[in-house]
């Protein structure tokens, strides 16, 4: 298992984001969460087979349609304690 927290930055706020971000999670099987932070960048723990993090993390790269990602950064992260993806409550 791979695990990554991750920070997206750009206007990556108020376009859908995290909720695109969900639906290619779950449909890559990957677990984890996104949240809004307050300093305008997305944030997300994405833990799961590698092969699958990886498509997802390039996804994100991209993002949905009225995003304009432009930077990713991630670092190794711990595994989620719960299975699924989901969004969490801004921080």
């Amino acid at each position: 298992m791979t695990a990554r927290r991750v920070l997206i930055e750009g206007r990556v706020q108020g376009v859908g984001y995290r909720d695109w971000m969900v639906r290619e999670a779950r449909r890559l099987g990957v677990s984890g969460w996104v949240r809004n932070r307050a300093d305008g960048r997305v944030e997300a723990l994405v833990a799961g087979d590698a092969a699958a993090v990886a498509a997802l993390l390039a996804a994100c790269r991209r993002g949905p349609p009225l995003a304009r990602v432009e930077a990713l950064r991630e670092e190794a992260a711990d595994p989620p304690a719960e299975e699924g993806f989901r969004r969490l409550p801004g921080g």
